[in-house]
């Protein structure tokens, strides 16, 4: 599950829209802090981790079978956390030294653009979230059958306790349902 984040991160960072920055006592400052640029950045990180999510957990649906759900669920959410954020640093390091040379050496006024960065943290759960909510939803559709269950009457059907038949109707006034004893 974590495995593609990094080559997430890279298509990220190659597909941002730039970010102009303005160096100012040397510090860099947004040209455009409310432009479409660092919005444009945090939405494609959003979509491409929100992709990677519900293929994640299409592969973990089916990779999967009853009585593991748990450790599925859990590998789903904290895996798919861990690419997010895996995603984001490797995203972030591409041309970052570059960018912090450019900085250095900038005098003030001096416009430098700028790399892959989030600003709202809050779209790294859009991999493990979807994830975990596509498995749960696909479970809910499709209703895979209990483990060892094929479809043919035998322990854990709604007539029987522990493999014994129970017999659930009413019986008669002063007789037992097949009518043996008074």
């Amino acid at each position: 599950m974590t495995l593609p984040g990094p080559l997430m991160g890279v298509l990220w960072a190659k597909t941002i829209p730039e970010v102009t920055y303005v160096i100012v006592q040397g510090e860099p400052l947004l040209a455009e802090p409310e432009g479409q640029g660092p919005i444009g950045i945090d939405a494609r990180f959003a979509l491409l981790a929100l992709v990677a999510g519900l293929l994640c957990g299409v592969a973990g649906y089916l990779a999967g079978g009853r009585g593991d759900d748990v450790a599925l669920l859990l590998g789903l959410a904290v895996g798919g956390g861990a690419a997010a954020f895996l995603a984001w640093k490797t995203g972030h390091l591409i041309g970052l030294e570059e960018f912090q040379d450019a900085v250095r050496t900038a005098r003030d006024g001096t416009t430098v653009t700028g790399v892959a960065d989030l600003r709202a943290k809050g779209v790294l759960v859009f991999w493990a979230l979807p994830a975990v909510a596509t498995y749960g939803i696909l479970e809910l559709i499709l209703r895979r059958l209990p483990a060892g269950d094929r479809g043919e009457a035998g322990a854990g059907e709604a007539d029987e306790v522990a493999g014994d038949e129970f017999d659930l109707q009413s019986a008669p006034a002063g007789r037992d349902v097949d009518g043996r004893e008074p």
